[in-house]
C-alpha cells in the first residue's frame, strides 16, 4: 500500500548496490562477491579499499601504487591539527572532534571546488579523507593524554601506521595483522544508518566531505556506533564484580538491563564478523598469557544463545579485541569510522554515478481544517 508506514524503513529497498550483501539467515557477508572470511584472512585493508572503490582486487603493481598514494596523504594541515589540539585540550568527545576535523579537511583539499560528479576528483578526496582520519584520531588521543602527536610514516600499512601513531611504537606483526583484519571486517555493511546518511547527503550533490561528515554524525549515536564500547564497559563491570559472568548477566536481565553486543537488525544468526573477531580475541589473550576476556565473552555468548536465542554481533568481540590491544574504550567508535570511511566513500561514489535525490514522504497524521484565529483574539 502506498500509504503504509515502515518505521525505520525496515524492509524497504531504496537502492541497488554492487558493494556488499548480507544474508541475515545464513550469516553471510560479501564485498563485491568475495566472502568476508576470505577477505579478512587474505587481503589487507588497502586491498579491500581498492576492491570497494574500483570494483576488483588489485594486482601487486596496482596495490603498491594505491598504497603509496594513500600513505603520501597521511599528513594533516596545521590549521586542522590546531583545531584537533584545541578540541583535545578542552576534553571534547572523540566522535565530535573527529566530525569537526573531517569537515575542516574540505577547506584544505586541493579538489575542494571540483564537481561532485567528478569521479577522479572524488577518488583523490576519498584517499585523502581515509588516509588522514587515523592521523587525526591518533593525535587527538595522544594530546588529551598529555603527549605530543606522532608523525605518520609512509613505510607502514594503514593499520600498522595508526597503531604506531597512537602508541609511538611500531606494533609487532600480530597486533598489526589483527587490527588490519578488524578494519577489513568493518569496512562496509550494506545500507546501515551511517551509510544511508552519507547517501542522502550526496544525493543532493553535496561534496564528499559533507557526506562523510554526515556519516560520522550518524555513527556517533549509541544505537549505531557505540555498542562495542558499551560491551567493554559491561565486561569490566562483570570483572570488577568478581561474580560468575553467567550469574551477572542473569541478574542484569532480571533487573531489566540490556546485555550489549547481542542481536542485529539484519542477522538472525551469529554475525560472521563476530566469528572472526572471537578468534582474534582468543589469539591476543593467548599471546598475553591471559584469556579471561575471551573466556568471559564465550560464557556470556553461550548463555545468551541458550536462554534468549540471541547471537552476538560484530561489536561483542571487537570490544575485547581492541581492549587487549591497549586501545582506549572511548575511541572504539572513532575506530569504527576509521574503517567504515572506505565503505561510506564507495557508496557515495556509487550514488553519484546514478544519482536521484533521496526524498521520501511522511504520512500526515495531524489536524486538518483548523480555523485560524488572529493573534489579538487568541
Amino acid at each position: 500500500m502506498a500509504d503504509e508506514v515502515k518505521k525505520g524503513l525496515e524492509g524497504v529497498v531504496v537502492a541497488e548496490s554492487a558493494l556488499s550483501h548480507i544474508d541475515g539467515d545464513e550469516g553471510k557477508l560479501i564485498y563485491r562477491g568475495y566472502t568476508i572470511e576470505d577477505l579478512a584472512r587474505g587481503a589487507s585493508y588497502e586491498e579491500v579499499l581498492y576492491l570497494l572503490w574500483h570494483g576488483e582486487l588489485p594486482n601487486r603493481d596496482e596495490l603498491d601504487s594505491f598504497s603509496e598514494s594513500m600513505s603520501e596523504e597521511r599528513e594533516v594541515d596545521d590549521g586542522v591539527m590546531n583545531t584537533v589540539r584545541e578540541l583535545a585540550e578542552s576534553d571534547s568527545e572523540p566522535m565530535g572532534a573527529l566530525r569537526t576535523a573531517v569537515s575542516m579537511l574540505a577547506t584544505y583539499d586541493p579538489d575542494d571546488d571540483s564537481d561532485p560528479a567528478d569521479r577522479e576528483a572524488n577518488l583523490r578526496k576519498g584517499r585523502r579523507i581515509t588516509a588522514k582520519i587515523p592521523t587525526i584520531l591518533a593525535a587527538f588521543t595522544r594530546i588529551r593524554n598529555g603527549d605530543e602527536p606522532v608523525e605518520p610514516r609512509t613505510d607502514l600499512g594503514h593499520a600498522a601506521n595508526f597503531l604506531y601513531m597512537l602508541n609511538d611504537e611500531e606494533p609487532d606483526d600480530v597486533l598489526a595483522d589483527v587490527f588490519d583484519q578488524a578494519l577489513v571486517l568493518h569496512a562496509d555493511h550494506g545500507l546501515n544508518a551511517s551509510t544511508f546518511s552519507a547517501m542522502v547527503t550526496s544525493s543532493t550533490l553535496a561534496d564528499l566531505h559533507s557526506a562523510v561528515t554526515s556519516a560520522i554524525g550518524t555513527l556517533s549515536g549509541s544505537l549505531h556506533g557505540g555498542a562495542n564500547a558499551n560491551v567493554m564497559r559491561m565486561l569490566k563491570e562483570v570483572d570488577d564484580s568478581d561474580r560468575d559472568p553467567v550469574d551477572w548477566v542473569d541478574t542484569a536481565l532480571d533487573e531489566g538491563r540490556r546485555v550489549a553486543g547481542f542481536g542485529h537488525r539484519v542477522y538472525n544468526v551469529k554475525d560472521p564478523r563476530a566469528k572472526i573477531l572471537s578468534e582474534q580475541s582468543e589469539e591476543l589473550g593467548e599471546a598475553a598469557g591471559d584469556t579471561k576476556w575471551y573466556e568471559m565473552s564465550v560464557a556470556i555468548e553461550e548463555y545468551m544463545k541458550e536462554e534468549k536465542g540471541l547471537a552476538p554481533n560484530v561489536d561483542f568481540y571487537s570490544a575485547s579485541t581492541y581492549y587487549q590491544m591497549g586501545i582506549p574504550i572511548d575511541i572504539y567508535t572513532p575506530i569504527f569510522a576509521l574503517s567504515r570511511a572506505g565503505g561510506w566513500i564507495a557508496h557515495v561514489l556509487e550514488q553519484y554515478e546514478d544519482n536521484r535525490l533521496i526524498r521520501p514522504r511522511a504520512k500526515y497524521v495531524g489536524d486538518e481544517d483548523v480555523e485560524f484565529v488572529p493573534i489579538d483574539e487568541r
